[in-house]
C-alpha cells in the first residue's frame, strides 16, 4: 500500500481533488470489477480499450487520469500524462522502499517461463519468495507482480517477455534486478525483429536497469556474449557443462560443477534451464542440499509437459507455445525416451517471411536426429506440413490434418493405450481442442 504523498511523489501527478487524510493508505487498482473502498484507480488504454471510460463506477473514490473529469463521489484525483508510465514508476517507486528485498530478472527466446518456476523452486527453499504469474511477463504483468508482492518478500523473480525491441528495456529501467537471467537467445519472434542479432540485442537490454554489483547469468552462447553491455560479474552456463547421469520418463539425473542433481522431469533443455537456477542458487549463499531440495521439488505448470491419460489414451501435452529451438529439442527428448511415439505437431506463429524455411530446418533436423522408425508423426495446418513433408523423404510414418477435430477422430479411430502421444505447436493452434475432443469421444 502508498500513501496519498508517495502516490504524487512517484508520478508527478497533479492534485485535482484532495479530501482524505494524510494517513490515507491506497491500493492500486487497474480492474473497475474489483475495486475496493481502499484503491484508487489508474485506468489503463490500449489499441480497443480505454479505462477511463470506467471512472463513473459507483464503487471508485479516488483515481488518477490524463483528464480534468472530477466526479461527485471522488476522494481524490490525480493527473498524469500518461496511466501506464504512472504505473511502471508507481512500481519502481514500491519496489526501492522494500528494504534487503533481492530481485531477479528472467528472460530468454524459449524456457523463460519454465526457468522462473525452476528458480522459484530453488530460492523459496531459503528465502520468502514471489514470482510472476503465470506468463504475465509485459510492461503491465510486471507492475503487478510487484503489487502483488507480501511485504516480507525477500527475494522477487520477474519473467521479462517482449515483442520487439525496448520492451524489455522499458522492465528492466522499472525493475532494476540484482540478477538477470538470459536463457538462450534463438528465433522466436524473428518475424518481428527481423535478425538473430537483433533478438540477441533485445534480450540484452535485461542489464540497462542491472546493478553494476549484480551478477549476469547467461546461456553461453557466442551471440549473447556479442551483445551484452554489462560490465560487472558474467556466469555463463551450457549443457555441454553437464555429465548426465540417468535419463528415464519424468526423470533426470546430472552432474555439474563437481555435485550431482535430480529433477522429476525430462529433457536436456530442462536441465540446462535448471543450471541458471543452481547458479542463482550458489550466487545467493544456499546450501547444496537447499539447491537440490529445490530442483526435485520443481514440478512443470499448465500445458508445460503435462501428462493427461483420456479415455485410455496417454498424453503428454507441451502446447503452451512453440518456436524451432523448442520443438526441436522437446520432441528429440519424447521420442528418445518413449516406446510408441506419436508426435503431433503444429504451426509455430511469428517467424516472418521465412516461416516455411525454419518448418522445413525441424523436419530436417527430427528426420536426421531420430533413427526410430517406429515413432508416428501427425502434422496440422499449412505450415507443419512441410515438417511432415521433410519426414516423409526420409521414410517416416506423417498424416497431415487441416483441423484439430479431424486428428481426435484419426486418433480415437487409428490409436490405442501402447502409444504415447505428445503435442506441440504455438498457442494459436488451440491444440487443447484435441484434448476435449478426444474427452467427448468424438
Amino acid at each position: 500500500m502508498m500513501f496519498k504523498q508517495d502516490l504524487v511523489k512517484a508520478t508527478g501527478a497533479v492534485v485535482l481533488k484532495d479530501e482524505v487524510g494524510e494517513e490515507q493508505k491506497f491500493q492500486i487498482s487497474t480492474d473497475t470489477r474489483k475495486i475496493e473502498s481502499s484503491d484508487i484507480y489508474l485506468p489503463l488504454k490500449g489499441a480497443n480499450f480505454n479505462g477511463e471510460n470506467f471512472i463513473d463506477n459507483d464503487n471508485i473514490f479516488a483515481y488518477f487520469t490524463t483528464g480534468n473529469k472530477i466526479t461527485e463521489r471522488a476522494k481524490l484525483v490525480l493527473k498524469v500524462e500518461n496511466t501506464l508510465e504512472a504505473y511502471l514508476k508507481l512500481a519502481q517507486y514500491y519496489l526501492k522502499q522494500q528494504k534487503g528485498l533481492r530481485v531477479v530478472g528472467i528472460t530468454g527466446s524459449s524456457g523463460k517461463t519454465t526457468t522462473k518456476e525452476l528458480v522459484y523452486s530453488v530460492l523459496s527453499q531459503k528465502f520468502k519468495t514471489h514470482k510472476t504469474f503465470s506468463n504475465h511477463n509485459n510492461e503491465i504483468g510486471f507492475c503487478q507482480t510487484v503489487f502483488s508482492m507480501a511485504s516480507d518478500t525477500e527475494v522477487l523473480i520477474v519473467e521479462m517477455g517482449m515483442r520487439g525491441l525496448g520492451e524489455i528495456e522499458l522492465i528492466s529501467k522499472h525493475l532494476q534486478p540484482d540478477y538477470a537471467v538470459i536463457t538462450n537467445s534463438g528465433s522466436a519472434h524473428i518475424g518481428r525483429l527481423g535478425s538473430l542479432d537483433n533478438i540477441a540485442i533485445a534480450k540484452c537490454e535485461i542489464t540497462t536497469g542491472l546493478n553494476q554489483n549484480g551478477v549476469f547469468i547467461a546461456n553461453n552462447q557466442d551471440i549473447i556474449k556479442k551483445h551484452v553491455n554489462f560490465d560487472g560479474q558474467k556466469e555463463y552456463y551450457s549443457i555441454n557443462d553437464v555429465t548426465i547421469l540417468e535419463k528415464a520418463p519424468s526423470y533426470s539425473k546430472f552432474s555439474y560443477k563437481g555435485n550431482t542433481y535430480e529433477l522429476n522431469v525430462e529433457g536436456d533443455y530442462n536441465i540446462e534451464n535448471a543450471l541458471a537456477a543452481i547458479n542463482l542458487g550458489i550466487q545467493t549463499g544456499m546450501s547444496y542440499e537447499e539447491i537440490c531440495k529445490g530442483l526435485i521439488s520443481y514440478r512443470p505448470i499448465e500445458k508445460r509437459w503435462e501428462v493427461e491419460n483420456i479415455n485410455g489414451l496417454k498424453f503428454i501435452n507441451d502446447s503452451y507455445n512453440a518456436n524451432p529451438d523448442s520443438m526441436k529439442a522437446s520432441v528429440k527428448t519424447f521420442v528418445e525416451l518413449y516406446k510408441n511415439p506419436v508426435v503431433i505437431l503444429g504451426n509455430m506463429g511469428e517467424l516472418g517471411e521465412n516461416e516455411i524455411e525454419y518448418h522445413r530446418e525441424v523436419g530436417k533436423y527430427l528426420a536426421n536426429i531420430n533413427t526410430n522408425q517406429n515413432v508416428k508423426y501427425i502434422t496440422i495446418g499449412n505450415l507443419a506440413k512441410h515438417i511432415g513433408e521433410e519426414l516423409s523423404l526420409k521414410g517416416f510414418e506423417v498424416k497431415n490434418f487441416d483441423n484439430n477435430s479431424d486428428t481426435a477422430r484419426y486418433i480415437l479411430a487409428n490409436l490405442d493405450n501402447s502409444y504415447t502421444i505428445f503435442l506441440k505447436a504455438s498457442r494459436s493452434m488451440k491444440f487443447e481442442e484435441i484434448l476435449e475432443n478426444i474427452k467427448r469421444g468424438i
